[in-house]
């Protein structure tokens, strides 16, 4: 794997993400502030890219447009192909469909099992019956390492194990793209290198494009491509 540091766009023919002249504003009247300006970026379907900066400057409020839970508001921003500035909600929700999603709160639901937070990974797509999300959560689960802990709650769980949990949720559906946020914040240097290893060998086993948020630099070398931004501008990484 090439490590390379560099803020320019990918020459995908057919890129997994695809975001041009990108602007995004919050507030209005004298509360509008303005947090990223003119981002130009496409990342290669199967690339594994590692967005990296300062705190504050855009880096969540990118991703969160990318995996469509903000509406972009003008430029251009197309998953898969599909246009989402402007777009009808229904188009937004199919985009969403196709992301995978890991949070730097593992977001589980504290009521839930394992593999009932497993599952919920595959209720949006309403194609499966439960037996169905059932079989593939527990297969997930396996992949992750967790075959004995299926039935354990989030209480019962080591941070590791909740990340390998958020892992699984996030790729139970065999997701085109994966979005994770600062997924090693909370963990120490052994889970952080573990959860990231097992994040970019199912992602590379499924074929889907990675896209993730970090200030670690211990898993920097999982990346194809590193980007830098600052005050909401993707620049070149300082030396």
């Amino acid at each position: 794997m090439v490590l390379t540091t560099d803020s320019k766009p990918s020459t995908a023919v057919n890129p997994a993400i695809a975001v041009e002249k990108l602007d995004h504003v919050f507030g209005k009247g004298e509360l509008r502030k303005q947090v990223l300006f003119d981002i130009n970026l496409t990342l290669a379907a199967g690339e594994i890219v590692i967005l990296t900066g300062p705190s504050g400057s855009g880096k969540t409020t990118l991703l969160s447009l990318m995996g469509g839970l903000r509406s972009p508001q003008s430029g251009s921003l197309r998953i898969l192909n599909t246009e989402l500035v402007g777009a009808a909600k229904t188009v937004a929700v199919e985009a969403r469909r196709s992301c995978g999603y890991i949070f730097q709160a593992h977001n589980l639901h504290s009521s839930l099992t394992a593999e009932e937070n497993v599952m919920m990974g595959l209720e949006v797509h309403g194609l499966y019956s439960r037996t169905e999300r059932r079989d593939r959560a527990l297969e997930m689960l396996a992949l992750v390492g967790l075959e004995e802990r299926t039935q354990y709650y989030p209480e019962n769980l080591s941070g590791g194990q909740k990340q390998r949990v958020a892992i699984a949720r996030a790729l139970v559906s065999h997701p085109s793209i994966v979005l994770a946020d600062e997924p090693t914040a909370a963990l120490d240097k052994q889970s952080g290198r573990d959860v990231v290893d097992l994040m970019h060998n199912l992602a590379k086993d499924q074929g889907c494009t990675i896209l993730m948020v970090t200030h670690d630099n211990r898993i920097l070398d999982v990346a194809d491509r590193i980007i830098y931004m600052e005050d909401g501008k993707l620049v070149n990484a300082p030396a």
